[in-house]
């Protein structure tokens, strides 16, 4: 009986331990607050790499898309990546690329990952992406007759993308600085969602709130009025403080 008696007192101890266990998990987790990545994207010069390091970015997107105002060649992006430090992304966004120009940039520019934001089918991405040796990102423009269903399908379409970046319908191909109606992101898609078009420092903690994204994406945003491609500093380091706020709150 002593020996009946011991065993259920130690499989009750046993249980309260594991309860504990799980309770103190759980409070760990709710303890650790949730920190949405940011990617400043259109950077042209050194001054605003270094900045954005020093602003604790986790990811700058480089523009190789000659039309694009922001756009910048091999030689400027091998420059601005010299500086890039561990654990920092470096995102080569492109349009319709040919091989050869996606084979030029990624011999000579050591990018992380590239983001497909023109008319590129899934098979497309994929191919482009193995001759990159590099993971993807799958621009989707959201218009305004766009439905939640619309993004889902295109997320299955793409789905060896390692993420889709959601940004607004405009003419061209984005860096139109417009928002469009958060609420059609479907919730299963926020967690691999990168959040973009028309963000900036006085919206981006609703948009967070609202979605609850992976990341956040800024170009427009946190450049000067009227001057695209060229990054304000203090617009920079506003959009870096909001997203923080936003995730302490």
């Amino acid at each position: 009986m002593e020996r009946a008696g011991t065993n259920m007192n130690s499989t009750e101890d046993h249980a309260t331990g594991n309860r504990a266990t799980e309770a103190g998990a759980t409070a760990t987790q709710q303890a650790i607050p949730r920190r949405t990545r940011i990617k400043l994207c259109g950077l042209s010069k050194p001054a605003d790499v270094s900045h954005a390091i020093d602003l604790g970015a986790d990811a700058i997107g480089l523009v190789f898309y000659p039309p694009s105002p922001r756009s910048v060649s091999v030689a400027q992006a091998v420059e601005l990546v010299q500086q890039v430090p561990p654990f920092m992304s470096v995102v080569g966004l492109f349009v319709n690329p040919t091989s050869d120009w996606v084979r030029e940039v990624v011999s000579n520019v050591g990018l992380s990952l590239l983001q497909f934001h023109g008319d590129e089918t899934a098979d497309q991405c994929e191919s482009l992406a193995s001759v990159a040796g590099l993971p993807w990102l799958r621009a989707l423009r959201v218009a305004a007759d766009t439905q939640p269903a619309d993004l889902v399908k295109s997320a299955l379409n793409y789905s060896a993308a390692n993420g889709f970046l959601f940004d607004t319908h405009v003419e061209g191909y984005g860096g139109g600085g417009k928002v469009f109606d958060w609420s059609l992101i479907p919730a299963e898609l926020a967690r691999r969602a990168v959040l973009s078009g028309g963000l900036n420092a006085q919206n981006v903690s609703d948009a967070i709130h609202r979605v609850r994204p992976y990341a956040v994406d800024v170009s427009s945003g946190i450049e000067v009025p009227g001057a695209k491609g060229v990054k304000d500093h203090a617009r920079m380091a506003a959009f870096v403080r909001a997203v923080r706020a936003a995730d302490a709150g």
